[in-house]
């Protein structure tokens, strides 16, 4: 009798460390599956659009590429209200700065910071408010889209979501959502 009971605890014993193996080995596993936390936190990226200067252009960094963040000034806006009804022939209104994100009552554009030619990085000309990719001498004005060819279409913007006065990058938001539809973006 006394040997029974010692095999079936044994018995007992190798199946509670056999689970704890399988249990460790499937947790293992899974963690393989997952991404690392640095790609997790690349996927996603909050700005705080309140610290910004007007006509200043600043750089995040969003997976890994530039994004440019310029503020629009009065001046900013009003110049491409003036280009706006020169083209149409009619006054403008704010749904003509399309390829802007109002946040408040501020308006920016945030653009991925790469030539859509190429994929050069484009300088900017506080001056002029004007963008200029040197490799291939295109043009872009203060809402990223194209003055001076080969650009075959404007700064792209990245998929955001506005949250207050922040800015989540990597989210599809309704505002990004209705660019996306009216062809603002890619």
């Amino acid at each position: 009798m006394q040997n029974s009971s010692r095999r079936g605890f044994m018995g007992k014993a190798f199946g509670a460390v056999a689970g704890v193996g399988a249990v460790a080995s499937l947790y293992a596993m899974k963690r393989s599956w997952d991404p690392l936390p640095s790609v997790k936190a690349a996927g996603f990226t909050t700005i705080d659009m309140s610290v910004y200067k007007e006509n200043e252009l600043v750089v995040e960094k969003w997976r890994g590429k530039p994004i440019f963040v310029l503020k629009q000034s009065k001046e900013m806006l009003d110049t491409e209200d003036k280009n706006m009804s020169q083209i149409t022939g009619k006054t403008t209104s704010a749904m003509d700065k399309k390829r802007l994100i109002k946040i408040g009552n501020a308006h920016f554009l945030v653009c991925i910071g790469l030539c859509t030619h190429l994929g050069c990085i484009p300088g900017y000309n506080p001056d002029k408010k004007s963008f200029l990719c040197a490799c291939h001498g295109g043009r872009y004005d203060d809402t990223g889209m194209v003055t001076k060819s080969p650009p075959p279409r404007g700064l792209d913007i990245p998929p955001f979501k506005i949250d207050g006065t922040k800015l989540v990058l990597g989210e599809e938001g309704p505002e990004y959502k209705k660019m996306k539809e009216t062809g603002v973006t890619l």
